[in-house]
């Protein structure tokens, strides 16, 4: 893939062989990027904030005047509360 995308940008290709054995040594050496799992809480809190977000909305689906400031206050209390 490396290979191809050096030929589209015009680099020679004696350069793109030259570069080929430290190309797959960095990928051998790349990180695998691991997501974390989210937490008990993180999942309370986006259950309770998905329960509350609609009464801080317009009719139209927009946020009210400081209705996210306020529906993520009123997530928070009552995620605290759940169990």
């Amino acid at each position: 893939m490396i290979r191809g995308l050096l030929m589209a940008e015009g680099v020679s290709p004696a350069v793109t062989e030259a570069l080929m054995p430290l190309v797959e040594v960095a990928e051998e050496k790349a990180v695998k990027v691991v997501k974390r799992k989210a937490s008990a809480a993180s999942k309370k809190y986006g259950r309770a904030f998905k329960k509350v977000a609609p009464s801080f909305k317009l009719k139209n689906g927009s946020w009210k005047k400081n209705g996210f400031r306020s529906a993520v206050k009123a997530a928070h209390k009552l995620a605290k509360g759940m169990k």
